[in-house]
């Protein structure tokens, strides 16, 4: 598996050394600094699109991405759902409008918690949604807590994967479903990338946080080795549109953002997209989702 695993966006002095390794950036602190903005450059939902057709808009396509997640599972009135890495619970309340389930969220970051709460409040779904600031690796729940946990564009911030996905089969019950969703390594690093790719990395790091990236493959045997049922799909063509829609954000926003996290972090948020936009299209990056299923 360590050929399908890159400690994915670092400094470039290090890039060179392939294989796992652990960054003791918090993820909760990289979402409190970034959420105001990105409320304006990303959209609420704080995660990518799922563009079935090109015509459609951003959110419109962010909220088919958390529709083609919970079509995966079986969710109904009754189903009590985990979501790992809420953000400001946008998914999580549309999964309890929509699906009549109730939804446990948790994140380390409490700026987006208290977002979260706020949110269930204006919408009406304060009964069906509760959201507390917890860690995916270690969430405290009693085993076999939910029919659903849900994996939505987080697991990129989480260095130690085996810890979340053991976490995640742990407290999901008999018969249940982990859906996990989130930007992939379509092909291996290699071990001495070139200027321009170290580059490109470094800038996606300062923009996103350190990362820890896995192949879709990868991700499919960390949930078998907890003895889940997996498989995995590669997504990234109905994603790609996103990068351009954020690039458009920006321009339209760009005075508001400016205001919030300055001019420079916006010119890099720019260039970022464009950055993914072609890792994307060469080949080097994407987008999965992955569906583990434990026996009844």
């Amino acid at each position: 598996m360590a050929e399908e695993v890159i400690t994915g966006i670092m400094d470039p002095r290090t890039l060179a050394s392939a294989g796992r390794q652990n960054f003791s950036a918090e993820p909760g602190a990289h979402y409190d600094r970034v959420t105001d903005a990105w409320q304006y450059l990303i959209g609420d939902d704080l995660h990518v699109g799922y563009f079935e057709h090109r015509d459609i808009d951003l959110l419109t396509a962010t909220q088919s991405l958390t529709r083609l997640m919970a079509n995966s599972t079986q969710l109904d009135a009754a189903s009590e759902v985990l979501d790992v890495g809420c953000g400001t619970g946008s998914p999580a309340i549309f999964l309890a409008l929509e699906w009549g389930c109730r939804v446990t969220g948790i994140s380390t970051s409490s700026v987006g918690i208290d977002r979260a709460k706020a949110r269930a409040v204006d919408q009406g779904a304060k009964d069906r949604v509760s959201f507390s600031v917890a860690d995916g690796t270690a969430n405290g729940f009693p085993d076999e807590s939910f029919d659903c946990v849900w994996v939505m564009e987080s697991s990129h911030l989480i260095p130690r994967k085996d810890l979340l996905t053991r976490e995640c089969a742990r407290v999901l019950r008999a018969g249940g479903t982990i859906v996990l969703c989130d930007l992939m390594l379509r092909r291996p690093i290699p071990p001495h990338p070139g200027a321009a790719l170290c580059h490109d990395l470094t800038l996606l790091e300062k923009v996103y946080g350190k990362t820890n990236l896995y192949s879709v493959g990868a991700y499919v045997q960390e949930f078998e080795t907890n003895g889940l049922r997996a498989q995995g799909r590669d997504i990234s063509e109905e994603v790609l549109p996103t990068f351009g829609y954020w690039q458009e954000n920006a321009e339209l926003h760009a005075n508001r953002v400016s205001e919030i996290f300055g001019p420079h972090q916006l010119k890099l948020f720019v260039r970022s997209c464009e950055v993914l936009t072609r890792l994307f299209q060469g080949g080097q990056l994407g987008y999965c989702l992955v569906i583990a299923s434990k026996a009844s």
